[in-house]
Order: structure tokens, then C-alpha cells, then sequence
């Protein structure tokens, strides 16, 4: 790993309660974005004294230096020589360089938060110390972005969406032209296959030894689902996911989102390492924060979802506990891919 490249001044008049490490490579368009929605003034109710952003390039072809640093905020650039194509090891490395009590991981550089994701991830710790806490996750657009090319989405769509939108006036007119994630297929009350934004205290991180480097495939396979269910299986912990918050997917060509390598493949290599099929943890959650009226219709079809799912057998649901691949759950008005 290369020298630090501090961005802003290394001098901290005050101690920074919060480190939030973004992981990159090869994202020049999507990058700075994601960067914008976590400084000021788009996060609200935090200062920008009380938290770092820790950006780390997992080896991209153009180096990513101070120019994608967001003005306001502390901003911290790593980069990773040589690096793997998984993006666990230069996690691993933003994590080591916290100083955060509280420690938060966007493993793909290319989403998007809302607008008081660190403010209210902050507030949860504060209930729960021992939380794992979460939100959401979303893909912009009508479909998952492993489907994208079957309504004609791409880059350019998305730019154009984004445009029309409001955002970044409005970081939660976000909801209105998102669709929810595989991993958050099961709408906000249903198991969550994975964290596309983890916050947990740095003594939890460091119980975990952080993400497992043996998944190596290009993307990382199913090595955020991993993290996910280890750090809900430690002792104590106590899943808590962010009501009307979530990060939001940009479409850039991921190694999963472009169907490089399939759920299958994924999931073959992490029943290699773990040696079981991989589940969604079955904790019993926490839920904090408020529901901004773009986020209504992802409320209902997550209610909707969860009382389907109440109103079958206890034995049928483990049909449920799986990645959710089938169906997106999108608001109403999108087309599904099928329609094209």
C-alpha cells in the first residue's frame, strides 16, 4: 500500500466520532457522487467536524487523489498497488486507518447515500453500542441492474434520470426512482442478505478481523454477505437498520450488477470457505428514523411483503431465507423487465 494522501488538513480540532471508508475502482463518474452525498451540506443533522471519509482505490488504472475530495469534510485518500481484484483487502486497509468509534463500510464506491444515513447510523450506536446497523439498498432505476439491458438502462439513462429528479437538491427524491436491491429483496422487514452500508463500533470490526481476503473472485463474490452474517453472529449483537435511509446503486459494470459471474458462481466459492450454504442472519432487528414521503411506496410494498410472508406456515418460510433473485420490488409505475 502506498503512503497516505491526506486531502484536508491533518490537524483535528476535535476527536471525530465517525470514519466512513469508501472503497473505488475505476469510477470517475460515479465516485465523486457518492462522495458529494456524504459531505455537507447534503448530510444533515451531523457536523462535518465529527466525521472522516476514508477513500481507498483498489488499484485503479487512473489513480484516485485529492481532486474527488468533496470541499467541507475530512477526507483521507489510500491507494492499493497491485491490488487484488477483491475489494476486501483495500477495505481492510481503510478500516485499519479509522479513527472513528464508530466505523462505516461502503464496500462499492459507486453508491449513492441518503441524506441523513450517517447522522441516524450515529444515533443507533448511541441505543445500541453492539449494533450492526444498516439500511437498504437500492438500485437506481426500473429493474436491478443485472437487468438493466432489458429496459434499455445505462449510464446515460441514469444521468438523464438523476437530472430530472431533483437530486442533489433533494437526496430523498432518491426513493422515487430507485428499486430495491436482491439483498433487500424482502422489502425493509425481511432478512437482509447483505449490508451495502455497515456501521459498527471499531472494537466490533476488530472482533471480526474485518472482511474474509480469501474471497478473492473480481467484486469480491459474496464477501459483503459474509461480513454481514459474521458480525450478526457475534455475541451481543444487535442488527438495527435505518428507516428511510439506504444508499443507491449507480450502474457502472460491477462484476455482479453486470452478471460477470452469476449468484451460482458466487455462491459456490462461499460455500468452499464456509462450508455451508449461505443464509440471511435471522437476528431480530432494531428499526430507527423517519420515512420521508418518497419512501411511502417502498413502505408498502415492504408491509406487504412482510404480511405475506407472516400469514404462511412457520415451515414454508425458509423458502424465504435465500438471496431474493426473482422479482424485484419496485414502486409502482416502473416497468419490469419483462415489458422491456
Amino acid at each position: 500500500m502506498t503512503d497516505n494522501t491526506r486531502t484536508t488538513d491533518t490537524l483535528r480540532p476535535v476527536p471525530r466520532s465517525l470514519s466512513v471508508v469508501v472503497v473505488g475502482y475505476d469510477m470517475d463518474r460515479e465516485l465523486p457522487r457518492t462522495l458529494q452525498t456524504l459531505a455537507p451540506p447534503y448530510q444533515r443533522d451531523i457536523d462535518a467536524g465529527e466525521y472522516e471519509i476514508i477513500v481507498v482505490d483498489n488499484g485503479s488504472p487512473r489513480r484516485i487523489g485529492r481532486e474527488v475530495a468533496p470541499p467541507g469534510v475530512a477526507v483521507r485518500c489510500l491507494r492499493l498497488d497491485a491490488a487484488p481484484p477483491s475489494p476486501a483487502r483495500a477495505a481492510n486497509a481503510g478500516i485499519r486507518e479509522a479513527d472513528g468509534d464508530l466505523v462505516g463500510l461502503i464496500v462499492d464506491g459507486a453508491r449513492l447515500a441518503s441524506p441523513r444515513l450517517l447522522a441516524t447510523a450515529r444515533q443507533a450506536h448511541k441505543i445500541a453500542p453492539r449494533g450492526v446497523i444498516t439500511s437498504p439498498a437500492y438500485h437506481l432505476g426500473g429493474a436491478r441492474h443485472m437487468d438493466a439491458d432489458e429496459i434499455g438502462y445505462d449510464q446515460r439513462a441514469e444521468d438523464a434520470l438523476l437530472e430530472a429528479s431533483g437530486w442533489p437538491a433533494d437526496g430523498y427524491e432518491l426513493f422515487r426512482i430507485s428499486t430495491l436491491a436482491g439483498s433487500s429483496g424482502r422489502g425493509w422487514f425481511g432478512p437482509m442478505g447483505e449490508s451495502s452500508a455497515l456501521f459498527m463500533g471499531k472494537e466490533h470490526w476488530h472482533e471480526l478481523r474485518g472482511l474474509d481476503e480469501r474471497f478473492d473472485l473480481p467484486g469480491g463474490g459474496l464477501v459483503n454477505h459474509d461480513l454481514y452474517r459474521r458480525a450478526c453472529a457475534l455475541g451481543g449483537a444487535q442488527p438495527v437498520v435505518l428507516l428511510g435511509e439506504g444508499t443507491f446503486h449507480q450502474i457502472h459494470g460491477g462484476a455482479a450488477t453486470t452478471r460477470r459471474y452469476t449468484w451460482d458462481e458466487m455462491h459456490a466459492q462461499y460455500e468452499a470457505i464456509r462450508g455451508v450454504p449461505y443464509e440471511p442472519p435471522d437476528n431480530d432487528a432494531l428499526y430507527l428514523g423517519r420515512v420521508p414521503d418518497s419512501a411511502i411506496a417502498h413502505l408498502e410494498l415492504s408491509t406487504r411483503w412482510l404480511a405475506q410472508h407472516a400469514a404462511r406456515p412457520t415451515h414454508e418460510r425458509d423458502d424465504d431465507r435465500g438471496e431474493a433473485r426473482a422479482g424485484a420490488v419496485r414502486p409502482p409505475g416502473w416497468p419490469s423487465p419483462a415489458a422491456g
